[in-house]
C-alpha cells in the first residue's frame, strides 16, 4: 500500500485514468465491430456513417493516450480498405 501522499495521489489518479481508457477502448472495439458488419451487409452508406463515428472515436482515444496514434491511423486505414473493397 502506498504510504507518501504523492503516492496515494497516483494511486487515485490510476483508478481515474483506467477506467477511461476502458472506456474508451470498449468504444472503439464496438464501432469497429458496427463497421465490419455493414461492411459484410453489404450497405455502403451504413457502412461509411459506421466508419466516420469509428474514426472519431479512434482519433479521440489516441489523442487521450489511450491508444498510439499510429495503432488508431492503422486500424482506421485498414477499416477504410474493407469499405472501398467491398464498395
Amino acid at each position: 500500500m502506498a504510504n507518501t501522499r504523492s503516492a496515494l495521489k497516483r494511486v487515485r489518479k490510476t483508478k481515474k485514468e483506467t477506467a477511461r481508457n476502458r472506456i474508451l477502448k470498449a468504444r472503439v472495439k464496438l464501432l469497429r465491430k458496427e463497421v465490419a458488419a455493414a461492411v459484410e451487409s453489404g450497405d455502403a452508406k451504413k457502412a461509411q456513417e459506421a466508419y466516420d463515428k469509428f474514426a472519431s472515436a479512434a482519433d479521440k482515444a489516441a489523442k487521450k493516450g489511450t491508444m498510439h496514434k499510429k495503432t488508431a491511423s492503422r486500424i482506421k486505414g485498414r477499416a477504410a480498405a474493407s469499405i472501398a473493397k467491398a464498395a
